[in-house]
């Protein structure tokens, strides 16, 4: 179950979590103990499709994906967070990199591709770009829907909104009181009174 979408846990008051997806357990296993060592959440996965199945969560997060898995590999696995979680950066880690893996991977926006085996600290500082990362995507997140909802509040009865209601106010009351923009000729009075 994911954590409640609300504003503080997308602003960063909830414990970051640790996405990872690889079928090798002895992988799983061991990146689960490092990133609770950084204090982060990990949740581990065997495969991309049981990964695709976890809700949706509004807190910072990133996702490290081997890209050669048993279903979905990791590039298309990527190409389908990349539309529904464009705040959970991808951090790849592959035993088998090659350049134009790579190029591709980083192309569709992956943070860092990591090649087995890697540093425990350059793990690590990639985990902890990716969280910072993710926490300011999800506060501008929060910051549009907040504009949103205030945009909406606005909105008055009929469909028309109270901004867009006051301008036909202040309209009205300029036609109706001889307001408004100069007519024709007002220039050259306000020049010569100018003289």
């Amino acid at each position: 179950m994911g954590a409640p979408e609300s504003k503080q846990a997308a602003t960063g008051q909830t414990t970051p979590v640790v996405f990872v997806v690889d079928d090798d357990i002895s992988v799983r296993e061991s990146l689960e103990l490092l990133i609770r060592s950084g204090g982060w959440c990990p949740e581990t996965f065997p495969s991309a499709r049981e990964f695709l199945a976890r809700p949706r969560i509004l807190a910072p997060s990133c996702l490290l994906l081997d890209i050669h898995l048993p279903d979905l590999n990791g590039l298309d696995l990527q190409e389908s967070v990349a539309v529904d979680r464009i705040d959970m950066p991808i951090i790849f880690i592959t035993g088998y990199g090659d350049v134009p893996m790579t190029v591709r991977a980083m192309k569709a926006g992956a943070v860092e591709v990591l090649t087995k085996p890697f540093r425990d600290d350059v793990l690590l500082r990639a985990i902890r770009d990716a969280i910072d990362r993710s926490r300011a995507a999800l506060h501008d997140e929060v910051e549009m829907r907040a504009l949103r909802e205030h945009y909406a509040s606005l909105s008055g009865t009929g469909g028309h909104g109270a901004l867009e209601q006051a301008g036909r106010r202040q309209a009205r009351h300029q036609r109706d009181h001889g307001e408004g923009a100069p007519r024709q000729g007002d220039e050259k009075d306000e020049g010569r009174l100018a003289r």
